[in-house]
C-alpha cells in the first residue's frame, strides 16, 4: 500500500518561497515527502532513465522561454498511444495506469478536517519517463478506468496539492486526448520546474463581468485564465475549469492546462499577494505525431517551458522559432476571442 499523506487545511501555504530566496531552500512536508520518495524510487531503478542535472538556458526575448535539453526522454519514453477521437473510450487492453508496479506509487494524498467538501483522494506515482527531478502522475483510483477527460474533483485535488507546497515552481498540468496526452487512463502531472515563466505575472484581460476569467495574451501561447486567491476557491475554480474544458470538447476542440502559483489576474502589484492561476488553452486536435514538428507541442510547452530532446535543438533554437512552432498549434484570434465570449456566457 502507498504511504497515506494526510493532510488539514493548516497544510496549505498561502504564499510559497519567492524566487530569489532560492526555490528550494524551504520546503514543506509535501514537498519532502514526494522528493524523497522520487529520489528513492531513483536509487531502486524504477525509471526507465536516471535523470541527472539538465542543461538548461533562458532563450533571448521577451517571452523568457525555459530551453533544456533531455535526450533520453526523447528516446527511452514510452510511444504514446494511438489517439483516435476526443472522447476515445478507455481500452483496458492499451496501457494503463492499473499496470504500474506498486514501488512507482510514493503517496496516496487524502484531505481531513474541517472546512469545505474535501477532493477525492489521489495516487501520486512516479512519471518512469521524467521531465525533471520530481516528476509526478496524479492519479484519481486507477481501478474506476476513467478516459483522459478532465473532471472537477480530481482537478481540485491536484490544485490543493500545488498548495501544499512551499517551492514556487511546483505546477500541476493537464494534457487532453488530441492535446499530445500520451495514455489515455485519467491521469495529471505535477512537476518541480526551477525558474519562473512569463504565464506566472503576465496581466489578463477581462472577460465579461465575471472576476477571475480573463485572456492572458502576451505570452508564449494566449490562454484562458482562471484564477483563485487561495484554497477556499478551489472547488469551484475546478468546477468552472472543467465546465470550460467541456465546452471546447463540444465544439470540437481539444485542451491542455497548466496550474501554477502566480500573480492577481490584474498583474504584479495589484495587491493581496500571490494566489493560484490556471490556464486553459483550446486548439485543433492533433491525432498522431507531427512528422515535420521540431518538438511536440503539450502542456509545458505552451506555458513556455520547452524539453528538447537532441542537442542540436537546445543549443540553436531561437525565440522566433519556437514560437512559430508553438503558434502553428493554436486558434487564430477571432476565432479565440469569440471562444472567449463564449465562455464567458456559459459560466
Amino acid at each position: 500500500q502507498p504511504e497515506e499523506f494526510v493532510y488539514g487545511e493548516e497544510d496549505f501555504v498561502p504564499q510559497a518561497g519567492g524566487w530569489e530566496d532560492g526555490p528550494g531552500s524551504a520546503l514543506s512536508r509535501f514537498d519532502r515527502a514526494l522528493l524523497d520518495g522520487w529520489s528513492d524510487r531513483m536509487e531502486r531503478g524504477l525509471f526507465r532513465y536516471r535523470l541527472g542535472p539538465l542543461p538548461t538556458r533562458l532563450l533571448p526575448g521577451p517571452m523568457r522561454l525555459v530551453a533544456q535539453l533531455n535526450v533520453q526522454r526523447g528516446t527511452e519514453r514510452r510511444p504514446p498511444q494511438e489517439v483516435r477521437s476526443l472522447r476515445q473510450p478507455f481500452d483496458p487492453g492499451a496501457f494503463n495506469f492499473t499496470r504500474i508496479r506498486p514501488g512507482e506509487v510514493l503517496l496516496r494524498l487524502r484531505r481531513v478536517g474541517a472546512g469545505p467538501a474535501p477532493p477525492e483522494p489521489l495516487l501520486v506515482a512516479i512519471n518512469a519517463s521524467p521531465l525533471e527531478r520530481g516528476h509526478v502522475l496524479l492519479l484519481p483510483e486507477p481501478a474506476r478506468a476513467l478516459p483522459q477527460a478532465l473532471t472537477a474533483p480530481p482537478l481540485h485535488a491536484a490544485l490543493e496539492a500545488v498548495l501544499l507546497s512551499a517551492h514556487p515552481g511546483f505546477r500541476v498540468g493537464f494534457n487532453g486526448l488530441g492535446g499530445y496526452a500520451s495514455v489515455n487512463h485519467l491521469h495529471l502531472h505535477g512537476l518541480y520546474l526551477e525558474q519562473p515563466l512569463l504565464v506566472e505575472a503576465a496581466p489578463a484581460r477581462p472577460l465579461g463581468p465575471r472576476h477571475g476569467l480573463g485572456l492572458l495574451h502576451d505570452v508564449p501561447a494566449p490562454a484562458f485564465l482562471f484564477y483563485s486567491a487561495g484554497a477556499a476557491g478551489l472547488e469551484a475554480l475546478a468546477r468552472d475549469v472543467c465546465r470550460a474544458a467541456e465546452h471546447l470538447m463540444d465544439t470540437g476542440l481539444a485542451c491542455n492546462l497548466f496550474a501554477t502559483r502566480g500573480d492577481p489576474p490584474e498583474g504584479p502589484g495589484a495587491g493581496g499577494g500571490r494566489g493560484l492561476r490556471v490556464l486553459l488553452w483550446g486548439r485543433r486536435p492533433r491525432f498522431g505525431a507531427k512528422a515535420s514538428a521540431a518538438f511536440t507541442v503539450a502542456l509545458c510547452e505552451l506555458a513556455g517551458y520547452l524539453p528538447l530532446p537532441t542537442a542540436a535543438l537546445y543549443r540553436d533554437m531561437s525565440e522566433a522559432e519556437a514560437l512559430r512552432a508553438i503558434r502553428e498549434e493554436l486558434l487564430p484570434e477571432p476565432e479565440l476571442l469569440r471562444l472567449g465570449r463564449d465562455l464567458a456566457r456559459l459560466l
